[in-house]
């Protein structure tokens, strides 16, 4: 459903608008509405998920068993700091300020298509996570049994 990544630039509000190439995608998946939360596997960025899937995600997360330390970190990262948005007539959605402090996305970012997601990373992270991909000897070993 989403693929690609697209350098982006946050305005003074903290809205960042959505890429042409998917405003068209985002409504008829989940007519507009989106839910962002935090990436709990990696920090500087976030997730942007359609509202149809999210609920799928919350719910596998609320059926954790809360009594587990893992469990507890898990639903306060995901369910805890969803935000429900909708792109304005522009096409923009604001990030909350929490959110964007917390992961360090300031001016510059990159939406990255993630399929059933977005990722949303600060300009920095997603440079330093790409780097670091690349340089990532065990990927050859992930990748041997795929046909490329």
């Amino acid at each position: 459903m989403f693929q690609g990544e697209t350098a982006i630039t946050i305005d003074d509000k903290g809205r960042l608008a959505i890429p042409t190439s998917y405003r068209d995608v985002v409504a008829q998946a989940c007519g507009n509405r989106l839910v962002l939360t935090y990436n709990p596997f990696e920090s500087g960025s976030l997730y942007l998920y359609p509202q149809e899937v999210w609920e799928r995600v919350r719910d596998q997360v609320n059926a954790l068993p809360r009594t587990k330390s893992v469990s507890r970190t898990l639903q306060l990262k995901l369910v805890g700091a969803a935000t429900f948005l909708e792109p304005d007539g522009s096409g923009r959605i604001g990030i909350p300020a929490s959110h964007r402090n917390t992961v360090g996305i300031e001016k510059k970012a990159v939406l990255v298509g993630m399929g059933d997601k977005f990722e949303l990373w600060s300009e920095q992270a997603h440079l330093a996570q790409i780097r670091q991909t690349l340089d990532d000897a065990d990927l050859g070993d992930a990748l041997v049994d795929l046909q490329l």
